[in-house]
């Protein structure tokens, strides 16, 4: 079996490649290519979750199981809140041939869905990106916003200020072949105003943003809530929302506070009354194959709701796997 770490991944794989990867899983998916099992939740004594996230791709002879733990408490022990691994078998013989860093591929797929979203379905001309949350998520997708649209600036709030500037300071550098001007936000508001796309990655139970304040064109991805009870998506934004597209909209309406408690508050209103189910539009994968419309106009407000699907990682992991091989990187484990 081959271990992959984190410096091993990032050596042969790049932002670029996996919002491909990412967009090829959701067109994999929307075609019935991939099992992809609802992941299966255990509740932890100790406040935390255990998650589990198996995924099947005949065409690509391959199984993979992500198992991502869900610790927040962890951030004051200075060690990662989202302990991740990722198993990669060979679907012939039920042999692992592969254990990735979870963490780095979680973090690079859940980037690549914004990445891919804003790919296809934002304005072809973008200058201002926002971001809300500069946690562990944060870095991925902030660069895949870049990969998807050459920004002149990104705006980025974090109820921490000091944790703000510091992970601003830190991604001008790391990001800096992107020539983009990142600030830090005093506000929320001020981050959102003219933003032409806006991605919020917190781990919130209540809205981040004024749905207000988002402008007419823009196009928002809410990434953090991936648990009835998290709600970090101002649901004005969705009754203003021309469209709403999921990874999954099977997966969403099971586990996603930002739609669920909307709905079930009957909160969300359109021009024709209270929204519903069919108001969603669809899952990206069947945008990118021409079954679902996308974006119109420059007008239209898209929203994107994302709580992560395991053809994602078993996608992505078999792609960082294959360059791998290749390029002889990795701990082979006898």
């Amino acid at each position: 079996m081959l271990l992959l770490s984190r410096k091993d991944i990032e050596s042969v794989f790049t932002m670029k490649e996996t919002v491909q990867a990412v967009k090829d899983a959701f067109t994999m998916f929307s075609q019935n290519k991939i099992e992809v099992p609802l992941r299966t939740a255990i509740k932890s004594q100790c406040g935390g979750t255990f998650l589990t996230m198996p995924s099947y791709a005949p065409e690509l002879e391959c199984e993979c199981v992500k198992c991502i733990n869900h610790f927040p408490m962890n951030i004051g022990k200075n060690i990662p809140t989202l302990p991740t691994q990722v198993l990669l078998a060979d679907a012939n013989t039920g042999m692992f041939v592969a254990m990735l860093d979870g963490l780095c591929v979680t973090q690079l797929r859940t980037g690549a869905s914004s990445g891919a979203a804003f790919d296809v379905l934002a304005k072809k001309e973008c200058y201002k990106g926002a971001m809300i949350g500069t946690g562990g998520q944060a870095a991925a997708q902030l660069e895949a916003m870049l990969v998807a649209r050459q920004l002149e600036e990104v705006w980025i709030y974090d109820m921490d200020l000091n944790r703000c500037r510091t992970f601003v300071e830190a991604m001008s550098q790391k990001l800096a072949s992107y020539n983009v001007k990142l600030v830090p936000a005093a506000s929320s508001d001020e981050a959102v105003k003219d933003a032409d796309l806006l991605i919020t990655v917190t781990p919130s139970l209540k809205p981040v943003f004024d749905g207000k304040m988002v402008k007419p064109g823009a196009t928002v991805s809410c990434v953090g809530s991936f648990a009835p009870n998290m709600q970090e998506m101002s649901p004005e934004v969705l009754s203003r929302a021309a469209k709403i597209y999921f990874d999954s909209k099977e997966a969403v309406l099971s586990e996603a506070g930002d739609i669920l408690i909307p709905l079930d508050q009957g909160i969300i209103t359109k021009d024709d009354g209270i929204i519903t189910e069919s108001d969603f539009t669809g899952d990206l994968g069947d945008v990118i194959l021409g079954n679902v419309t996308g974006r119109e106009n420059d007008e239209e407000i898209i929203v994107y709701k994302t709580v992560g699907i395991g053809a994602q990682d078993l996608v992505t992991s078999k792609r960082i796997y294959d360059k791998a091989i290749t390029n002889n990187i990795g701990t082979v484990w006898e």
